[in-house]
């Protein structure tokens, strides 16, 4: 648990939260700023600021939760999609530092944009890039 980090709060129990689902290791609640009515947010109950601080027996867990809330958050809503979304970094979007997931209901025609640029690989660079990464893989 961090002192000053508002999700560890929220699974302490200082600050109050609407909760989807809780288990030994996780919590899921409604996000206070929704991006769409049924907007939720994955948190797990110790705290890593990110991605690349989780340990393999929780990122292990993970995606058990994320399908079952995802699937329970479609059929109740009967929305036509689901982002999941999590960022790692302050590049990437990250603004609270404690890992979390985010489901965000979509639905045709909605106003929830969540879009990037194409980009393009020289000749041989996708392999390139492939093969440095597959060597740090263990």
């Amino acid at each position: 648990m961090s002192n000053n980090c508002i999700f560890c709060k929220i699974i302490g129990n200082e600050i109050s939260s609407v909760s989807l689902y809780e288990d030994d290791d996780f919590k899921v609640i409604m996000d206070i700023s929704p991006a769409a009515k049924g907007h939720a947010v994955l948190i797990p109950k110790k705290h890593f600021a990110n991605l690349f601080e989780m340990d393999e027996n929780t990122a292990s867990k993970v995606f058990v939760v994320v399908a079952k809330v995802a699937k329970a958050i479609k059929e109740e809503l009967n929305c036509d999609g689901l982002n999941i979304l999590q960022n790692n970094g302050e590049a990437a979007g990250q603004t609270v530092f404690h890992f979390h997931i985010h489901f965000i209901p979509r639905y045709y025609k909605d106003s929830v944009d969540i879009t990037w640029g194409h980009d393009r690989y020289g000749e041989g660079e996708a392999e390139s890039i492939a093969e440095a990464i597959r060597a740090r893989i263990v």
